[in-house]
């Protein structure tokens, strides 16, 4: 990366630029003059940092590497990032599901430390210039873009964190669901297994209550199993308590 070639900088600014990039976001003083090094708005997923320069000259005069007015440019370069702060606060806005919260948290991130590192050089520049009032409201501006951003990210974060200590407790209800009616019906299952063997045992020719009985015995068997298993005891059980734990399992 060059500077343009019209641009008359003190060569203590201008040879401290690489042949490759730009390389971070700062600003240098010389000789009254001010070179801004900047980059733009980061979007999703980029990884290259495209870099854009401000010059601001002994008079007060701004230039940009891109050309046209030089303030009004410096001007929409922090409009971007405006614009892509509101886009950010509007996906959390309608974001619903983890892999949501997640991808914004991937948006924020790189956007939240450019802006850093761009109020900390404006920061720089300010202290440089102190009597240049467009420069501290530049400042400024970008200090409350970057404040919105970290409470954007702390919200999404908290939400991320919510939304998966729910589905937790959720999949945890639906377990306990499960391990209850594996508990009350695994002995009623044995019983049926045993009994339903083609071997004469002297209950094919007993009366249909002998059925009901061996019935309600795997029922009173599994609600004791279920106790063991939830309690890992068997001491002071009792069949209204046993009956209303099932109950109170099945509707959560």
């Amino acid at each position: 990366m060059k500077l343009p070639a019209t641009w008359n900088l003190p060569t203590t600014i201008s040879d401290r630029f690489g042949q490759k990039s730009f390389g971070k976001q700062r600003a240098m003083i010389a000789d009254d003059h001010l070179l801004l090094v900047l980059h733009k708005a980061p979007k999703p997923g980029e990884r290259h940092r495209e870099g854009v320069l401000f010059w601001r000259r002994p008079d007060g005069r701004w230039e940009c590497s891109k050309g046209g007015v030089g303030f009004q440019q410096l001007t929409n370069h922090l409009k971007e990032y405006q614009a892509a702060e509101e886009d950010l606060n509007q996906f959390y806005n309608t974001a619903k599901t983890a892999e949501d919260y997640f991808t914004l948290l991937e948006g924020i991130t790189p956007l939240q430390l450019a802006i850093e590192n761009l109020h900390a050089t404006l920061q720089t520049a300010r202290e440089a210039i102190p009597q240049d009032r467009d420069i501290l409201d530049l400042r400024d501006w970008a200090y409350e873009i970057e404040r919105t951003l970290d409470i954007l990210y702390i919200n999404t974060k908290n939400a991320l964190d919510f939304k998966i200590a729910k589905e937790t407790e959720a999949a945890a209800k639906a377990g306990n669901r499960l391990n209850t009616l594996a508990a009350v019906f695994f002995p009623l299952t044995a019983i049926s297994c045993v009994f339903g063997m083609n071997l004469k045992s002297g209950f094919e020719s007993q009366s249909p209550i002998m059925f009901w009985l061996i019935f309600l015995a795997g029922i009173w068997l599994g609600l004791v199993v279920r106790q063991w298993v939830f309690t890992g005891t068997f001491s002071q059980l009792s069949f209204n308590k046993l009956a209303m734990d099932l109950k109170q399992g099945l509707k959560e």
